[in-house]
């Protein structure tokens, strides 16, 4: 991109030129031809024109390429005196940027006339004035230059008079009235005629004065200079009303025709403006401070007069010496003030000349930037700078800069500037959210209803505007796992936590989701957090009694008359399926038939008697302990014990007999017992069967040494003590008396074809 900027610059500069005052669109040249383009890439590159000041008087046609007049330009108002009168500026293209300079002249046009400062001009002069004795006379003031500018004078006719028109080193004309003869004031006092200044435009235009000459009497002296020419220089910075000269003259003549008046000729406005004498000393002062950037000479014409009214005249030549008093101007013809932080290094911020009105070294700049900022500047031209970056930005570490341009010339002493770019940095998504922590730990209690907020997460991103703004939202689960999504839920702006149902602490005493953060980019950017809830456990379930059994009416202990202090009686089990506090159990002894006699360990629930058993305590005890947790408001339950004080435990048996209430012969567990009864005796008498089969056939293959023969089918084994359906055919391998046991199962009877098999018989598929 730097390389297509510095190649992108043209030296050569397009001229083109338009008469002043020009009427706005007015046509001005095409400049698709001397930028080499077609004017579709013109409109494509958005071609735009960059004045060299702060005024744009040219506008460009993207679509033609026409360069017109934007707004109406007086040369003599923008320029002056100056010749030739350029406006200059620079024609930017993008994609690759390229800039060329341009400057159009603008040619005068006679649009003012002569003009005389004094509308009337009185000449003083004595009779004895000599034939072709030269006057000077007062100039005529025409602001345009060329052929349009004032180009000669004449008068109107009269017998003592001729003008003759001279010229300045400068330029500019003048007029000298040259007499034809001999004043004689006692015939005629006074002469009068009028002067006319004409330019040379087409059709020309003049002005006009009057001419007084007022014949003086005889004056045999005329004041003489000490010097026709005065040559001085004056520095620019000189202050106001500083001595720039001092001229002399002297006059022979004695008395009043003796004493000599200064005065400055009005040859101009500026010299009227810029000098004053003083009429007696000869001392000329400025009387406003000089600029040598507008005017670097001045030609000053003195006359001085006697007190007779004879006159003379010198020429002062004043030069104006430059002095460093301009500082350097930064002026931007392009700048870019957002630029995205995603640049890559040599990106072109802002094009700028640097400029400085003074001559020589004083004009001579240089340009620099200040501080440490990732920009450099690159030189195009000779007062053309690029500002670009010199690496990668990122905008969350600074948001703006200001940069800072320095441009310094090269005077002594040297004058410098700053100006200050600002430069934004648009945000790009490149930087994914941040959670404040890894984990985030809340607790809901037990039960607790819908809607309630647990607590909240928080994740931060540096970006700006959408893309730092981030959304929550719980991660989807994996299939077969826990839906643990649906006991909470999270919001997407704030990030508040809220449940969704109550929980059971005995079904889900904690959980963990994982939320995600996204932020609001193009790509989204993303972070994910483990969120864990733990489920604080409420008191809502009461002791469950296992020994003994809740739906027993009292459980039957026997404690024999002779038991000590002590003695365990029985245990009372129970468990609370609550956790922590509220599942700690204690046990007391909420009522006794003698609550002396018996005691309840605190938390083992075994109760014991409290002392030796007597004689006089009944033989029948009935005692409830109360199973209590710990948690608020506290649950419990209770334990009812029947308890036998006997003096041998088969009485203890009958007595309790005899309170309990029979069992229910169809309970279930007596149909398991005898389920099992069952089963076991089966099984032992088919073993035991097994058994004596095996070792008969054993016998029988020791007696013989042929193989057995088997009966071919049911009908020959009716000897046997097993009925039909239970017959079954043993199957030895061949070739072996000692052959192991290979193949059983059951025989059935074959019948004839046709003939259907009896009732409660089966055909055998193994007939033969």
């Amino acid at each position: 991109i730097l390389l297509l900027c510095v190649s992108g610059m043209r030296a050569e500069t397009a001229r083109y030129s338009v008469p002043e005052e020009a009427e706005r669109g007015s046509f001005v040249a095409n400049i698709v031809k001397d930028l080499g383009l077609t004017g579709e890439e013109l409109l494509a590159r958005q071609a735009r024109l960059v004045p060299e000041g702060e005024k744009q008087y040219f506008q460009l046609n993207q679509h033609t390429g026409d360069l017109v007049v934007r707004e109406q330009m007086d040369r003599e108002e923008l320029c002056g005196q100056s010749e030739p009168c350029l406006v200059r500026f620079e024609v930017l293209l993008e994609s690759p940027l390229q800039s060329f300079r341009a400057e159009v002249r603008l040619t005068d046009i006679n649009d003012h006339a002569p003009v005389f400062l004094n509308k009337e001009i009185v000449l003083k002069i004595p009779e004895s004035a000599m034939p072709e004795t030269r006057f000077l006379l007062e100039s005529a003031h025409d602001p345009d230059v060329g052929n349009n500018s004032l180009q000669h004078y004449s008068i109107s006719s009269n017998e003592y008079f001729r003008v003759y028109t001279q010229r300045r080193n400068d330029g500019r004309r003048y007029a000298e009235l040259v007499l034809d003869r001999a004043l004689d004031r006692e015939q005629q006092a006074e002469v009068a005629f009028s002067i006319m200044a004409v330019d040379g435009g087409t059709p020309p235009r003049s002005g006009t004065a009057l001419i007084r000459v007022v014949v003086l009497d005889i004056n045999d002296n005329i004041p003489v200079f000490t010097r026709s020419l005065y040559k001085v220089s004056v520095m620019e910075n000189s202050s106001q009303d500083a001595i720039v000269v001092v001229v002399s003259a002297s006059d022979l003549d004695s008395g009043t025709n003796g004493e000599i008046v200064y005065s400055i000729v009005q040859n101009s406005e500026e010299n009227l403006q810029t000098f004053k004498i003083n009429a007696e000393t000869g001392q000329i002062r400025l009387k406003k401070p000089l600029d040598y950037e507008e005017t670097k000479t001045y030609e000053i014409d003195v006359q001085a007069t006697d007190g007779g009214g004879l006159y003379t005249h010198c020429k002062v030549e004043v030069q104006v010496q430059d002095v460093n008093d301009n500082t350097p101007e930064v002026i931007i013809t392009s700048l870019t003030s957002t630029l995205s932080e995603a640049a890559p290094p040599n990106t072109v911020v802002a094009l700028f000349n640097v400029r400085d009105r003074d001559s020589g070294d004083n004009g001579k700049t240089t340009c620099e930037l200040t501080g440490e900022q990732p920009f450099r500047l690159t030189l195009l031209t000779a007062d053309a700078y690029a500002l670009v970056t010199s690496e990668t930005l990122d905008r969350e570490q600074v948001e703006e800069y200001n940069v800072t341009v320095r441009a310094r010339d090269e005077g002594s002493p040297a004058l410098s500037v700053s100006k200050t770019l600002l430069v934004r940095l648009l945000d790009v998504n490149d930087n994914a959210p941040t959670f404040t922590q890894a984990v985030y730990t809340m607790v809901m209690s037990e039960n607790e209803p819908a809607g309630r907020s647990l607590g909240r997460l928080s994740a931060t991103d540096p970006d700006a505007g959408e893309n730092a703004r981030v959304r929550y939202a719980l991660v989807p689960p994996l299939t077969g796992t826990l839906a643990a999504a649906s006991f909470v839920s999270v919001d997407a702006e704030s990030g508040t936590v809220r449940s969704l149902r109550p929980l059971d602490y005995e079904k889900v005493p904690a959980f963990e989701v994982t939320v995600r953060a996204a932020d609001g980019g193009s790509p989204a950017l993303s972070a994910q957090a483990v969120l864990r809830v733990i489920v604080r456990d409420e008191n809502d379930n009461a002791p469950v009694l296992l020994h003994p059994p809740p739906d027993s009416s009292a459980a039957g202990e026997l404690v024999p008359r002779w038991a000590p202090s002590g003695y365990l009686v029985a245990k009372v089990v129970a468990v609370d399926a609550d956790a922590g506090q509220n599942a700690w159990l204690s046990y007391e002894l909420a009522k006794a038939t003698e609550p002396a006699l018996f005691r309840v360990g605190l938390h083992s629930g075994e109760v014991r008697t409290a002392r030796a058993v007597t004689e006089r305590d009944a033989a029948r005890q009935r005692l409830i302990v109360l199973v209590r947790d710990r948690g608020q408001p506290p649950r419990s339950a209770t334990a009812t014990l029947a308890v036998a004080l006997v003096d041998g435990f088969s009485e203890a048996y009958l007595g309790v007999s005899e309170e309990a209430p029979a069992a229910d012969p169809d309970g279930p567990l007596t149909l398991y017992l005898i389920a099992c009864l069952v089963c076991v005796s089966a099984l032992f008498l088919a073993t035991a069967v097994a058994a004596v089969v095996v070792k008969v056939r054993r016998g029988r293959r020791s007696e013989t040494e042929t193989l057995p023969t088997f009966p071919t089918t049911a009908t020959e084994s009716n000897a046997g003590s097993l009925p039909r359906s239970y017959v079954y055919d043993v199957c030895f391998a061949a070739g072996t008396v000692n052959s192991e046991f290979r193949f059983l199962r059951p025989l059935f009877p074959c019948f004839p074809a046709g003939l259907p098999p009896g009732p409660g018989e089966q055909r055998s598929s193994v007939c033969s």
